[in-house]
């Protein structure tokens, strides 16, 4: 009897190819599930990134929107004081507006300033004595400058609040 090695070497060979086949098939049904779930964790981790970004993109809107109204306010303030004042250097130039300033009796030197108590005064029987209308001109400018400066800081303070991350 002789031994058919060659029916052998054939059997263990589709043996060893059928067990190919099946690691192969088990390999590649673990593949695949390993590459749903990386596709599934890229996939929320993008929806995560672009949730993470339209609440940043939110959050600089919002501050771009309080940047703007506290710049509206800002300017309406600056524009008011320098209406305010062109009026009030108006009134002055043209003496309609007269500044005065209060005297103390003792301070008067011995100088006889005439009191003036108008009906619409607050202040009754007081030494008061009238600015001449360039020096009064100079007084309201330089207050001019002052509300500028300190609408001006009003204002940055402001634009420091709204970067200022919220406790």
């Amino acid at each position: 009897m002789t031994v058919p090695w060659r029916l052998i070497g054939v059997l263990a060979l589709g043996g060893f190819g059928g067990a190919w086949q099946v690691q192969d098939w088990r390999y590649g049904k673990q593949l695949t599930e390993q590459a749903r779930l990386h596709t599934e964790t890229l996939n929320q981790m993008t929806m995560a990134a672009a949730t993470a970004q339209q609440v940043e993109q939110d959050k600089r809107l919002a501050l771009e929107q309080r940047l703007a109204a506290s710049d509206k306010t800002h300017s309406e303030k600056m524009t008011n004081a320098q209406k305010a004042q062109a009026l009030l250097r108006d009134r002055l130039a043209t003496s309609n507006l007269r500044l005065s300033v209060l005297l103390n009796a003792g301070s008067a030197g011995g100088c006889s300033v005439p009191a003036t108590a108008g009906a619409g005064g607050v202040d009754h029987a007081t030494v008061r004595a009238e600015l001449d209308p360039t020096h009064a001109q100079r007084i309201v400018a330089i207050t001019d400058e002052g509300d500028r400066g300190l609408i001006a800081l009003q204002a940055c303070q402001a634009y420091v609040r709204a970067l200022a991350p919220s406790r």
